[in-house]
């Protein structure tokens, strides 16, 4: 059950490693925690028909975005306190730098690749 007032940092404590808990619905996707420890590296996923809002609450991540054009891959570190916009139709995935504790904003639907690079994969 979701409640309109939540604290992220209290409800990303009673999770699992990379197990991501919606705290509200928003639009037709959630908002929500997770966190995980240095070293991992999340799939690729990607969102059609939205962009995504992720603030890193504590520890240091890095984001790899691949532009729709094709073109080569943007990362985008953030620290703690730090957010980023990550663009629709772009493919996107975490290499955790920290533990790392993370709030995140998806209006929309997640589609996930586990390719070298999805964007290979767009049209089959």
């Amino acid at each position: 059950m979701t409640t309109s007032v939540f604290d992220p940092l209290v409800e990303v404590e009673v999770l699992e490693q990379l197990e991501f808990r919606e705290l509200a619905g928003f639009n037709e996707g959630a908002v929500g925690v997770f966190w995980a420890d240095a070293g991992a590296t999340g799939p690729w996923e990607m969102h059609p028909d939205c962009e995504e809002f992720l603030m890193v609450l504590e520890g240091e991540v890095e984001v790899e975005i691949l532009p729709e054009d094709g073109g080569p891959a943007e990362v985008r570190r953030l620290r703690a306190g730090a957010a980023t916009v990550v663009p629709r139709r772009c493919w996107h995935r975490h290499t955790i730098l920290k533990r790392t504790k993370e709030l995140y904003l998806t209006p929309g639907a997640t589609e996930n690749s586990d390719a070298e690079d999805p964007r290979s994969n767009a049209d089959e």
